[in-house]
């Protein structure tokens, strides 16, 4: 007789209904610290026209902004190579490893960007917070060889946190905003 237990298995959710339950929190908690907001935000968002970006808005910018931007573009990008290519490989460490520099220095450079809340930290750290505890702790999965932990994490991070962000830096009104419609 077999040791397997006849009971199936418990199942468990994929990526899918996680990342979109994550988005729903997300745009909720958006929605309800935004609330008073909303309707100044419709109106700017209705009057957009996408340009080329508008040069003087970057160079008004704080070098934290203008670090944590060309830190955050390079590793959306290397993070869409890294989501294609094949795993396990010098190619997929190589660029992981600068995947994880690049997003550390992201995140890092949050730690100096205050203006939202008049010099102190604002909700959006919280996402800072998220990251700078889930990037080793899936670094320390890929060094374990847990492939589904570290899988779990980089995804999360990637999908999740720039999904996130990228939503919340093209409201209307933030500087990405202006710079591109505006």
């Amino acid at each position: 007789m077999s040791n397997a237990s006849q009971t199936p298995g418990r199942r468990t959710l994929g990526f899918g209904p996680w990342f979109a339950g994550s988005m729903a929190v997300v745009i909720a908690l958006v929605g309800v610290t935004m609330g008073p907001f909303w309707r100044p935000i419709v109106e700017m968002a209705g009057d957009a026209r996408l340009h080329l970006p508008n040069m003087r808005v970057w160079a008004e910018l704080s070098t934290p902004v203008r670090i944590h931007l060309l830190t955050a573009v390079a590793a959306l990008v290397l993070g869409a190579v890294l989501m294609g290519v094949r795993k396990g490989r010098t190619f997929h460490r190589l660029a992981g490893w600068t995947w994880v520099a690049l997003v550390s220095v992201t995140a890092g450079a949050t730690l100096f960007i205050s203006g939202l809340n008049h010099g102190s930290w604002s909700l959006l750290h919280l996402l800072t917070a998220w990251t700078l505890i889930f990037l080793p702790l899936a670094v320390l999965a890929a060094r374990r060889h847990n492939v589904t932990r570290h899988r779990r994490h980089m995804m999360g991070l990637f999908y999740g946190g720039f999904a996130i962000n990228i939503f919340i830096a093209f409201m209307p009104g933030r500087a990405l905003w202006v710079m591109f419609f505006g």
